[in-house]
């Protein structure tokens, strides 16, 4: 729940910098002169970049959540039992021990989302960020039957 309220928090405050940065934009175009046009359209682009971005990273959020759903529906999600540091990360050797478990579980049964759904899992507790996210994203691919991006 607290990475949900810290999504939405995230999101707003995005908004409202698109906006204000986009209303600058419409300002410096209204002034008319070449150069403020100029400057004027070269900030809209970032607003319209930004939305994009938060468009595609809340559907790959929301794409994600209905995986684990799902998932957790059948039992399959992994259970959170690696060895923790005192300061509350996950201990590296451990996250590497189950990673070896989930890629070998991926390599048996490429074609599965819930291999790569759990792969991602193993590469994010391994602290390995892009790895998870192209993991889950083949996933989701797998899941919805098209073929996964190369």
């Amino acid at each position: 729940m607290r990475a949900k309220i810290s999504y939405a928090v995230t999101a707003a405050v995005l908004v409202v910098y698109l906006v204000l940065a986009g209303g600058r934009g419409v300002l410096l175009i209204q002034q008319g002169t070449l150069l403020t046009v100029a400057f004027g359209a070269a900030v809209l682009i970032l607003p319209v970049i930004g939305l994009w971005f938060l468009w595609q990273n809340t559907r790959f959020v929301r794409k994600a959540n209905a995986l684990a759903a799902e998932l957790d529906a059948e039992g399959g999600l992994p259970v959170d039992d690696l060895v923790r540091t005192p300061g509350g990360r996950i201990d590296r050797d451990c996250a590497d021990a189950v990673f070896a478990e989930r890629r070998a579980e991926t390599e048996d049964s490429p074609d599965d989302w819930r291999c790569w759904f759990r792969l991602a899992v193993a590469y994010h507790d391994a602290r390995d960020t892009p790895r998870a996210r192209r993991a889950m994203q083949h996933a989701i691919a797998l899941h919805a039957g098209r073929p996964p991006a190369a």
